[in-house]
Order: structure tokens, then C-alpha cells, then sequence
């Protein structure tokens, strides 16, 4: 069984900085493609980033030039930074993981609330 957990949620200002993790346990063969969504209240979970194995990345509009997706397929683990960080932004981040076992699941973590605001 895959088990992801998510880190490094938490209150925020306007224009302030966090850093969210995301580490894989149990047992499997690989990693490959790996995204990071949110909800916001009362909104549909939305894409916001996604990575592949090889390292290409992909992002929202919203968040381009302000998030950077990054993983360590050493440690089974991805991160998204996030920079100049808005109202907007809040939400509970989930990440998403393309896992290969027998075949190839789709995994989720549990959520890291982010809250924006001054």
C-alpha cells in the first residue's frame, strides 16, 4: 500500500513564502507523474502544478512565475514552492501521485491547509 503525506501547510501574508512537501512510503516500483491540486472553499479541486519523472513541469496560470514544482526521485518526494503568495491562494493542497506497482495507481495525500491572510 502507497501512502502519501503532505507538509509544510500553514498561515500566511500576502506576499509571504511556504514550502509543501510530499513524501511516498510503502512498496512500489517507481514514481512517475506527480501534481500538486487545491480546493478552495466552495470551489472544485483545481491543477495546479504537475511534474514529470524526467523533471518537466507544468503549472496553472495562475501560479506561473510565482510556484515552482520540484521532486527528488531519490526520496520519493516532491515539493512545491510557493512565492509572492495571494488571498486566492488559500485552500487545502493535495498532492497526487502516478505510482507503478503491479501496474500504475493513482494515489493521494491526506491535504495541508493553506490559509492566506493579513
Amino acid at each position: 500500500q502507497v501512502q502519501l503525506v503532505e507538509s509544510g501547510g500553514g498561515l500566511v501574508q500576502p506576499g509571504g513564502s511556504l514550502r509543501l512537501s510530499c513524501a511516498a512510503s510503502g512498496t512500489f516500483s517507481r514514481i512517475d507523474q506527480m501534481y500538486w491540486y487545491r480546493q478552495a472553499p466552495g470551489k472544485q479541486r483545481e491543477l495546479v502544478a504537475g511534474i514529470t519523472r524526467g523533471g518537466s513541469t507544468n503549472y496553472v496560470d495562475s501560479v506561473k512565475g510565482r510556484f515552482t514544482i520540484s521532486r527528488d526521485n531519490a526520496k520519493n518526494t516532491e515539493y512545491l514552492q510557493m512565492n509572492s503568495l495571494k488571498s486566492e491562494d488559500t485552500g487545502v493542497y493535495y498532492c497526487n501521485a502516478y505510482v507503478v506497482t503491479g501496474g500504475v495507481e493513482s494515489d493521494w495525500g491526506q491535504g495541508t491547509q493553506v490559509t492566506v491572510s493579513s
